[in-house]
């Protein structure tokens, strides 16, 4: 189940990075922005099963279940769709504690890594100096004051070898190295502050802190590695275009990025959004060369509200439309008892206890047990709830619970039962009632 729930969530989102893909390269000429937010989205997907949005759905479902002509459909969606478990390959489940103490190796070790920086960069914070006033401070006020950030960034005189970069979440702090204001004249410093204003503007520390969460649970999947990688190479490119917009120089920009990797010569930690993140020379290119970028016309938003509408309502759609018929009986019946124009019992629902219809059986058809369930051991109870017509046929079977896999077979079993009628007042009536099959494997 666990191994199975897991496997179906893996592909989805897997398929939804290649969409996310798809999505990026129609828009490769639009603001990095856009494309910025597309991949956050394929990350966030890795924490929200589909699953999860089904079982959503269902609780906000309004409609009966469907009848037995739909059961099989409704079956075969659910399984494609990984709501419910597929085949478990026989064997694997032995090996979970195996697979689990893997998984929480390397679990650990993504974690101890991002721990370490962490505390790398928090020491380097807590022995960096205030700085209070200065060319930096009035510097970083204007651009504060530009972007309609109200929170004032602190400022911190580091004496460690890192690049000027945004530290914090709720409260953010730019770590400054000591030394490297003498080597920027007052355009570069500019340019330089500006980009750090627009990681706090945008956020962008909390949003690698999920992406972070994504890649310690999921250290094992290639693609979310190769996500965060495009999640700062477009976060970069969003601040390097944010600068040029509010009116820095191409040159002086380009040549203050220049200056501060040469002063400091050190990789940005994971933990810091950094000005000299990404690929240096590729954003070197891109700075340099003016491009006409295009705006989200109507077409490409109709297509990312499309896309984003889809993958969220999809799924909880399904859920109300595949819904157990239990959770709109309520709905039902109250639909029914305001149909007082019609005669009393012209919609009459007489319902039958399981007990009463078992000693009206006149003929039981066991069901077949399904070859993949037994060699997935799953084994239980199937509930159905059906309509027995006066002559004693089974009609109207709903799935009320049980696995996936054992139910098209008490499905199949049920529908060749024969029952006596079922007599109110001396006359044979149509009966609602319940039915349970049982699956159980010989020990």
């Amino acid at each position: 189940m666990i191994l199975t729930a897991l496997g179906n969530h893996l592909w989805q989102s897997t398929l939804f990075i290649a969409m996310a893909g798809f999505l990026v390269l129609i828009l490769h000429k639009c603001h990095a922005r856009v494309r910025y937010w597309v991949w956050l989205a394929a990350s966030i997907k890795f924490l929200i099963p589909f699953s999860l949005l089904v079982a959503m759905g269902s609780r906000l479902a309004w409609s009966p279940g469907s009848p037995v002509a739909n059961n099989r459909l409704h079956f075969a969606i659910e399984v494609i769709s990984g709501v419910t478990p597929a085949t478990v390959v026989p064997g694997l489940v032995h090996v979970l504690p195996t697979l689990v103490g893997v998984w929480l190796c390397g679990f650990l070790a993504v974690l101890s890594f991002w721990y370490v920086q962490w505390r790398q960069m928090s020491g380097a914070t807590r022995d960096a100096v205030s700085l209070p006033e200065g060319r930096e401070v009035e510097a970083l006020r204007r651009m504060e004051h530009i972007a309609g950030i109200r929170q004032r960034i602190e400022i911190r005189l580091s004496h460690a070898s890192i690049e000027p970069g945004i530290f914090g979440i709720v409260r953010p702090v730019l770590m400054w190295p000591e030394g490297i204001s003498r080597r920027l004249d007052d355009a570069q410093l500019d340019a330089i502050l500006t980009h750090e204003v627009q990681h706090v503007h945008r956020h962008d520390n909390l949003a690698a802190a999920i992406h972070m969460v994504v890649e310690a649970i999921f250290w094992f999947h290639p693609f979310v590695w190769w996500l965060g990688a495009r999640l700062i190479e477009e976060r970069e490119r969003a601040c390097d275009e944010d600068v040029l917009e509010l009116g820095s120089e191409r040159q002086v920009y380009a040549e203050g990025i220049l200056k501060v990797c040469e002063f400091c010569l050190a990789s940005p930690l994971a933990c810091m959004s950094g000005v000299a993140g990404g690929d240096l020379k590729k954003r070197m290119v891109n700075i340099m060369t003016e491009r006409m970028l295009h705006k989200l016309n109507f077409g490409r938003k109709l297509l990312l509200s499309a896309t984003g509408l889809a993958a969220v309502a999809g799924p909880i759609a399904f859920g109300l439309v595949t819904a157990p018929p239990t959770r709109a009986d309520s709905a039902a019946g109250s639909a029914f008892a305001q149909e007082s124009e019609q005669p009393p019992d012209a919609h009459a629902s007489v319902h039958a206890s399981k007990e009463e219809m078992t000693a009206l059986i006149l003929k039981k058809v066991p069901p077949q047990y399904p070859e993949t369930a037994k060699k997935a051991h799953i084994q239980g109870k199937v509930i159905l709830r059906a309509v027995i017509s006066k002559d004693g046929d089974v009609e109207n079977l709903q799935i009320i619970s049980g696995h996936p896999q054992l139910v098209p077979s008490a499905i199949d079993a049920v529908k060749q039962w024969k029952y006596r009628p079922y007599l109110q007042q001396g006359k044979p009536v149509e009966v609602e009632t319940e039915i349970d099959v049982n699956f159980t494997l010989a020990k």
